[in-house]
């Protein structure tokens, strides 16, 4: 039987499967970064730009900016953002391609090119040995057919041949492990090498999650002035201030514009703000209201609706008009049995409002004493005035049942709003 000779020593061949796992996990990585990619592979940035998505976004806002025009802040968002999305796909694209160079085409030449060459040339040592051992076998047979001892070489001219085939079979052998040895600790030296290509995928990473995130830094502060600069806000459901701040007011729009309102055509109608008015007019005032729109004419024929809608509005603020924060002292002074004392404790209360609200609720109890001025006809007196619009002026700040809660409490709003109409002249001079 012939004697086989080992192709690969023991360390060599650890390095030979630890290839084939390198190259495996090597070939999979590729396959999902490469997956990753939004723009097109293997094109420059112009081409890939064309067809990615962020850019299609980009071009998208400005193509509706351009339609809804700068004059409305829709225009202007849309404007800004697509201006930032297209700087934002500029740096994705920077930073696919840097990835595609650094990355994803070394880990492609390592599966598929550098380690598949060694195993390559694994075989064709294996094909050699293979060949040596042949030829060595040959001529050993050759030597026990010419009938001499182990020890002795055959002679002759077919002798000499064999073992020149067999000498040049085993130089062969020779050469291709060695350089096959050679190519094989490279693959295990440059192990850091490989490593390297994925720290600098998550370096490149960070690196553009780090522009990215300074483009937007950038960018917000001008969609927010866009925001706060633009005058046509919401009111309904807004914080007094914020509302009295973006439209340069001192009186809340919707207060002043019902206020205007009803003074022209509700002061003698009877049972304003108890009356309930008809929902679908107090809806398309309430978002007339919202937009700084107001046709008088059309309302005028429906004060329960001009009254309803300002009543809305007063409920829907997030913190009642007369605060929050004074609610106890409102109600303690409400509780004060000697009227002289009890006046003087509400006028306390008063002085401590924020600016703001003391200037509306000022406006608009001067406003419900000159309604209650005509109680004879509209039956509002300070008291009706109060039982309907208290509640909507001063509310706790709820926990538990709020409407038997409100219950017990409307009595004692009823009380504080009553005697600031009654004496409105008293409580807000001038």
């Amino acid at each position: 039987r012939a004697e086989k000779t080992e192709v690969l020593s023991e360390d060599l061949l650890q390095v030979e499967k630890r290839l084939e796992l390198v190259k495996q996990v090597s070939h999979s990585t590729h396959k999902k970064l490469t997956a990753c990619l939004q723009g097109q592979q293997g094109v420059d940035a112009d081409k890939r730009s064309k067809k990615l998505p962020l850019t299609m976004l980009a071009q998208c806002l400005m193509e509706g900016s351009a339609v809804l025009g700068d004059d409305s802040l829709l225009g202007k968002m849309l404007r800004l953002c697509g201006e930032a999305e297209d700087k934002l796909a500029q740096e994705l694209i920077h930073f696919e391609l840097q990835v595609e160079r650094d990355v994803i085409e070394p880990l492609f030449v390592l599966a598929e090119v550098e380690i598949p060459n060694i195993q390559k040339q694994r075989k064709h040592l294996a094909k050699l040995v293979l060949d040596m051992d042949s030829s060595r076998t040959r001529w050993q047979q050759s030597a026990k057919s010419s009938g001499l001892a182990s020890n002795l070489q055959p002679s002759g001219a077919k002798a000499d041949a064999l073992r020149e085939e067999m000498e040049e079979a085993a130089n062969r052998v020779e050469i291709c492990r060695d350089q096959l040895s050679a190519d094989m600790y490279s693959f295990v030296a440059k192990e850091v090498d490989y490593a390297n290509y994925f720290q600098t995928l998550i370096e490149a990473q960070a690196e553009y999650h780090r522009q990215s995130l300074a483009l937007l830094q950038s960018v917000l502060p001008q969609i927010k002035a866009q925001q706060e600069a633009w005058m046509e806000k919401p009111s309904f459901g807004k914080p007094l201030e914020e509302h009295l701040a973006v439209s340069g007011r001192e009186i809340a729009f919707p207060v002043e514009a019902c206020v205007t309102m009803l003074l022209e055509c509700g002061m003698q109608e009877e049972g304003l703000f108890r009356v309930a008015p008809s929902a679908s007019k107090l809806k398309k005032l309430k978002a007339a209201l919202d937009c700084c729109v107001v046709d008088v004419q059309e309302y005028s024929a429906d004060p329960h609706a001009i009254a309803g809608a300002l009543k809305s509005y007063l409920r829907e603020l997030p913190e009642p008009l007369m605060t929050f924060e004074l609610y106890e002292e409102w109600i303690q002074a409400s509780n004060i049995p000697e009227q002289e004392k009890r006046l003087q404790a509400l006028w306390s209360a008063c002085e401590k409002l924020p600016k703001a609200n003391y200037n509306n609720i000022r406006y608009l109890i001067k406003f419900l004493a000159k309604l209650t001025e005509y109680q004879d006809t509209n039956k509002m007196t300070p008291s009706n005035v109060a039982i309907v619009l208290g509640p909507n002026l001063l509310w706790p700040q709820a926990d538990g049942n709020v409407t038997e809660m409100m219950t017990t409490v409307s009595l004692q709003i009823v009380g504080i709003i009553e005697p600031l109409i009654q004496h409105a002249d008293w409580f807000f001079p001038g």
